[in-house]
Protein backbone atom coordinates (compact mmCIF):
# COMPACT_ATOMS: atom_id res chain seq x y z
CA UNK A 1 0.00 0.00 0.00
CA UNK A 2 1.00 3.50 -0.54
CA UNK A 3 -0.36 6.25 1.43
CA UNK A 4 0.21 10.17 0.88
CA UNK A 5 -0.72 13.40 2.05
CA UNK A 6 -0.38 16.42 -0.02
CA UNK A 7 -0.33 20.07 0.80
CA UNK A 8 0.57 21.84 -2.43
CA UNK A 9 0.75 19.50 -5.06
CA UNK A 10 -1.08 16.42 -6.71
CA UNK A 11 0.58 13.21 -6.32
CA UNK A 12 2.56 12.56 -9.50
CA UNK A 13 1.16 9.92 -9.49
CA UNK A 14 -2.36 11.72 -10.15
CA UNK A 15 -1.42 13.60 -12.48
CA UNK A 16 -2.32 14.45 -15.99
CA UNK A 17 0.42 14.90 -19.24
CA UNK A 18 -0.34 18.94 -18.77
CA UNK A 19 -0.78 19.48 -15.11
CA UNK A 20 2.82 17.75 -14.68
CA UNK A 21 4.03 19.13 -17.72
CA UNK A 22 3.19 23.18 -16.37
CA UNK A 23 5.23 22.03 -12.99
CA UNK A 24 8.00 21.21 -14.56
CA UNK A 25 8.27 24.70 -15.84
CA UNK A 26 8.50 26.45 -12.90
CA UNK A 27 11.76 24.48 -12.04
CA UNK A 28 14.80 26.74 -10.65
CA UNK A 29 16.88 27.17 -12.42
CA UNK A 30 15.24 26.40 -15.53
CA UNK A 31 14.99 23.04 -16.96
CA UNK A 32 15.59 22.46 -20.72
CA UNK A 33 13.17 21.00 -22.82
CA UNK A 34 14.58 18.07 -23.61
CA UNK A 35 15.05 17.09 -19.61
CA UNK A 36 11.12 18.59 -19.44
CA UNK A 37 9.96 16.18 -21.74
CA UNK A 38 12.10 13.43 -19.71
CA UNK A 39 10.90 14.20 -16.91
CA UNK A 40 7.43 14.17 -18.61
CA UNK A 41 7.97 10.58 -20.19
CA UNK A 42 8.92 9.26 -16.67
CA UNK A 43 6.23 10.73 -14.61
CA UNK A 44 3.44 9.02 -16.83
CA UNK A 45 5.22 5.56 -16.91
CA UNK A 46 5.28 5.45 -13.24
CA UNK A 47 1.83 6.13 -13.11
CA UNK A 48 1.40 2.73 -14.92
CA UNK A 49 2.14 1.42 -11.25
CA UNK A 50 -1.55 1.97 -9.73
CA UNK A 51 -2.97 -0.06 -13.64
CA UNK A 52 -2.73 -3.90 -13.61
CA UNK A 53 -3.76 -7.03 -10.94
CA UNK A 54 -0.77 -6.58 -8.87
CA UNK A 55 -1.55 -2.70 -8.44
CA UNK A 56 -0.75 -1.55 -4.45
CA UNK A 57 -3.80 0.00 -2.91
CA UNK A 58 -3.05 3.83 -3.05
CA UNK A 59 -4.21 6.12 -0.26
CA UNK A 60 -4.18 9.79 -1.11
CA UNK A 61 -4.86 13.12 1.35
CA UNK A 62 -5.04 16.23 -0.71
CA UNK A 63 -5.36 19.34 0.85
CA UNK A 64 -7.79 21.90 -0.45
CA UNK A 65 -4.52 24.20 -1.15
CA UNK A 66 -3.99 21.32 -3.39
CA UNK A 67 -6.95 21.26 -5.40
CA UNK A 68 -7.14 24.64 -5.84
CA UNK A 69 -4.21 25.42 -7.26
CA UNK A 70 -4.12 26.20 -11.18
CA UNK A 71 -0.97 25.12 -12.74
CA UNK A 72 -1.11 25.83 -15.74
CA UNK A 73 -4.35 27.89 -16.04
CA UNK A 74 -8.20 26.87 -15.51
CA UNK A 75 -8.46 24.85 -18.30
CA UNK A 76 -5.69 22.05 -17.14
CA UNK A 77 -6.84 23.18 -13.77
CA UNK A 78 -10.14 21.58 -14.34
CA UNK A 79 -9.03 18.57 -16.44
CA UNK A 80 -6.40 17.47 -13.79
CA UNK A 81 -10.04 17.49 -11.29
CA UNK A 82 -11.54 15.91 -13.53
CA UNK A 83 -9.16 13.04 -13.52
CA UNK A 84 -8.60 13.12 -10.14
CA UNK A 85 -12.49 11.68 -10.25
CA UNK A 86 -11.73 9.13 -12.75
CA UNK A 87 -8.72 7.45 -10.94
CA UNK A 88 -10.49 7.86 -7.83
CA UNK A 89 -13.40 5.05 -9.23
CA UNK A 90 -10.67 2.73 -9.11
CA UNK A 91 -10.86 -0.48 -6.79
CA UNK A 92 -7.33 0.22 -5.15
CA UNK A 93 -7.09 4.55 -5.14
CA UNK A 94 -8.80 6.14 -2.48
CA UNK A 95 -8.71 10.09 -3.11
CA UNK A 96 -9.84 11.91 0.17
CA UNK A 97 -9.55 15.67 0.61
CA UNK A 98 -8.61 17.78 3.69
CA UNK A 99 -10.76 21.01 3.28
CA UNK A 100 -9.46 24.02 4.67
CA UNK A 101 -12.34 23.99 7.69
CA UNK A 102 -10.13 20.80 9.11
CA UNK A 103 -8.00 23.72 10.43
CA UNK A 104 -4.81 22.42 11.46
CA UNK A 105 -3.00 19.26 10.60
CA UNK A 106 0.20 16.99 11.37
CA UNK A 107 3.04 17.86 8.33
CA UNK A 108 1.33 21.10 7.61
CA UNK A 109 3.53 21.87 4.73
CA UNK A 110 5.23 18.76 4.17
CA UNK A 111 4.32 15.82 1.32
CA UNK A 112 5.02 12.83 1.88
CA UNK A 113 4.78 9.28 0.66
CA UNK A 114 4.82 6.03 2.87
CA UNK A 115 5.26 3.03 1.00
CA UNK A 116 3.94 0.06 3.31
CA UNK A 117 5.18 -3.65 1.92
CA UNK A 118 5.00 -7.07 3.32
CA UNK A 119 7.64 -6.95 6.05
CA UNK A 120 7.40 -3.71 8.05
CA UNK A 121 10.86 -3.21 8.90
CA UNK A 122 11.48 -2.48 5.01
CA UNK A 123 8.74 0.30 4.75
CA UNK A 124 9.65 3.17 3.70
CA UNK A 125 8.93 7.32 3.82
CA UNK A 126 9.81 9.47 1.22
CA UNK A 127 9.43 13.53 2.34
CA UNK A 128 10.33 15.66 -0.56
CA UNK A 129 11.60 19.18 -0.04
CA UNK A 130 13.08 21.79 -2.38
CA UNK A 131 16.67 20.14 -2.81
CA UNK A 132 14.83 16.76 -3.33
CA UNK A 133 13.02 13.86 -1.98
CA UNK A 134 14.61 12.32 1.76
CA UNK A 135 14.32 8.95 2.26
CA UNK A 136 13.05 7.83 6.23
CA UNK A 137 13.30 4.03 7.50
CA UNK A 138 13.93 3.55 10.94
CA UNK A 139 11.71 2.34 13.26
CA UNK A 140 10.99 6.00 14.99
CA UNK A 141 10.67 7.73 12.03
CA UNK A 142 8.09 5.45 10.67
CA UNK A 143 5.97 5.46 13.54
CA UNK A 144 5.79 9.26 13.55
CA UNK A 145 4.53 9.49 9.60
CA UNK A 146 2.21 6.25 10.15
CA UNK A 147 0.84 8.69 13.55
CA UNK A 148 0.81 11.46 11.24
CA UNK A 149 -0.79 10.14 8.37
CA UNK A 150 -3.91 8.48 10.62
CA UNK A 151 -4.36 11.83 11.78
CA UNK A 152 -4.53 13.19 8.48
CA UNK A 153 -6.62 10.58 7.37
CA UNK A 154 -9.32 10.96 9.95
CA UNK A 155 -9.38 14.82 9.31
CA UNK A 156 -10.37 14.44 5.83
CA UNK A 157 -13.23 13.60 4.48
CA UNK A 158 -14.47 10.31 3.35
CA UNK A 159 -14.23 9.36 -0.49
CA UNK A 160 -17.59 9.61 -1.96
CA UNK A 161 -17.70 13.49 0.53
CA UNK A 162 -14.09 13.79 -1.30
CA UNK A 163 -15.63 13.18 -4.96
CA UNK A 164 -18.26 15.43 -4.39
CA UNK A 165 -15.74 17.95 -3.08
CA UNK A 166 -13.79 17.77 -6.55
CA UNK A 167 -16.58 17.38 -8.64
CA UNK A 168 -18.10 21.26 -7.33
CA UNK A 169 -14.37 22.58 -7.82
CA UNK A 170 -14.13 21.81 -10.90
CA UNK A 171 -17.46 22.95 -11.91
CA UNK A 172 -16.38 26.13 -10.39
CA UNK A 173 -13.55 26.29 -12.83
Amino acid sequence: RIRSAHSVHIPGLLQTSDHALAIFRFAVPALPEPEVALRLAHRLERQQVLEGDSAPEYVAVLHEAALRMQFGGRQVARAQLEHLLRISERDNVVVRVLPFEAGGFPGAGQTVNYLEGPVPQLDTVQSDNTHGPDFLYTEVQLSKYRAQLDWTERLSLAPDESRDFIHDLARQL
